[in-house]
């Protein structure tokens, strides 16, 4: 699904304009993304959370060549399914609501 089929659901399921829907939506990314850049984590209940991690500088290998080459630290963010989330993935059905489908 990519951000336009989002804010178009976003728009059908709330009744907002699409123009409304899209700010809203590009809203909520802003600030996943100004949170994140700072360092905090966001916790989002029945869904999952996204922390930032540090990765250390490393040694990796050209697999075409074997050369060693410098992978320098950075930063990555990492995304952890919460219960319901895995449940509703594996089973097509939403958890605590009788059995409707996703």
């Amino acid at each position: 699904m990519t951000k336009i089929e989002i804010v178009n659901v976003v728009a059908d399921r709330t009744g907002l304009t699409k123009v409304k829907a899209e700010e809203a939506v590009e809203a909520v990314l802003q600030l996943m993304k100004e949170c994140l850049a700072q360092g905090e984590p966001i916790i989002l209940r029945r869904f999952g959370s996204f922390q930032v991690r540090q990765k250390s500088a490393r040694i990796g290998r050209n697999p075409k060549t074997g050369q060693g080459a410098e992978i320098p630290a950075r930063k990555v963010v990492r995304f952890k399914a919460g219960k319901y989330f895995k449940e509703a993935v594996n089973t097509g059905r939403l958890p605590g609501t009788g059995g409707e489908s996703v």
